[in-house]
């Protein structure tokens, strides 16, 4: 199950997409081997982290980029939709306390853990319509795109930051 997560870059890297979720109550436990701090290298040499924390037994809190005076904080959690595993993330405010201006609050994404790399490919509303209305919608416009080889955007490859 360590294959798919969600994480990150609501407004820093493409902005919050979608104003409706796919689960309103968290089900699914969180991954344990997602828990902790990672840390990429951007094309310019900038390092960018990622803070994940366990918040409760179905949710994590995660900063991105976590350090900068410019964090975003989000809830997440695991969910299912099209036979995949995805990480709901709901943007919520800012290290500067600002709170998202509009409804479109959340973001999907995949993940993969293998030893200390986690890699994070986000849904691509580009091809997964971001105008749905209902969570209905939105989980059949995943399942009636899974398939496409852009349903996903680039990957971000973050490794474990050790004490």
């Amino acid at each position: 199950m360590k294959k798919l997560m969600a994480l990150v870059v609501c407004g820093i890297l493409v902005g919050c997409e979608y104003n409706v979720p796919l689960v309103k109550t968290p089900e699914l436990g969180i991954d344990s081997a997602v828990v902790g701090l990672w840390q990429r290298s951007k094309e310019d040499g900038q390092k960018e982290r990622l803070l994940v924390l366990p918040l409760n037994k179905q949710e994590y809190m995660v900063s991105f980029p976590a350090g900068s005076k410019d964090a975003m904080f989000a809830r997440a959690c695991l969910c299912q939709a099209a036979d995949m595993t995805l990480v709901q993330l709901e943007w919520i405010g800012t290290a500067p306390g600002r709170l998202p201006e509009n409804n479109r609050v959340f973001q999907f994404a995949t993940y993969s853990v293998v030893g200390d790399t986690i890699t994070v490919r986000m849904l691509n509303a580009d091809v997964v319509n971001k105008d749905v209305k209902s969570t209905a919608e939105l989980a059949k416009a995943i399942a009636d795109n899974k398939d496409k080889p852009d349903v996903l955007k680039d990957k971000m490859v973050f490794t474990k930051v050790k004490n």
